[in-house]
């Protein structure tokens, strides 16, 4: 059963957060502040926060920005996972990611699915990871943000076991420090 270990130390993580919106504004970004709050109430540091449009090159741009921020170690987004025209932003995430994490997507449906039924099938929530930084994409309401950070707040905690995203985290580049090969 998954638990919390304390002789282990808390190690806090760097957020950013990504409103994808057409429409939002700092001043009504609810999604985005709830991701906020709820990340710095579990102990970690939001260090970044942006609105950009429902545009996969904009998504992209600030993604890949992100990525190579040595501060940033994880990257959540709200809104655009949707079915319409405009919902860019599972496909702008598959473009960066180096390795999807399906479960991330398969979980949040799972736990969803117990809260709205099957209007879950709608949700295209995704995760990954590129460059040594975690990349997670949510639905852009406030109660699709909770429910996400649900799935996510013991993953990034250090001590929850039996293992976690944090532990991972010194490991996640291993791929581009392999010793040359002697020919």
């Amino acid at each position: 059963m998954p638990r919390i270990d304390e002789t282990r130390p808390f190690l806090p993580v760097n957020i950013a957060i990504l409103t994808v919106s057409d429409t939002r504004s700092e001043a009504d970004d609810k999604s985005g502040a709830t991701l906020a709050e709820l990340a710095t109430k579990a102990g970690h540091r939001v260090v970044a926060r942006r609105i950009v449009k429902d545009e996969q090159a904009a998504i992209i741009q600030q993604l890949k920005a992100w990525i190579g921020d040595s501060s940033v170690d994880v990257v959540i987004s709200t809104g655009g996972t949707g079915v319409t025209g405009r919902d860019v932003t599972p496909e702008a995430f598959q473009q960066v990611y180096e390795k999807e994490i399906a479960g991330f997507g398969e979980l949040f449906r799972w736990l969803s699915y117990q809260k709205v039924g099957t209007s879950t099938i709608q949700s295209r929530a995704t995760g990954g990871v590129a460059g040594g930084t975690y990349l997670f994409a949510l639905p852009g309401s406030p109660g699709a943000c909770r429910d996400g950070w649900e799935i996510l707040e013991p993953q990034l905690d250090n001590r929850h076991r039996p293992c976690n995203l944090v532990e991972l985290m010194p490991r996640l580049q291993e791929h581009l420090k392999r010793p040359a090969v002697a020919s």
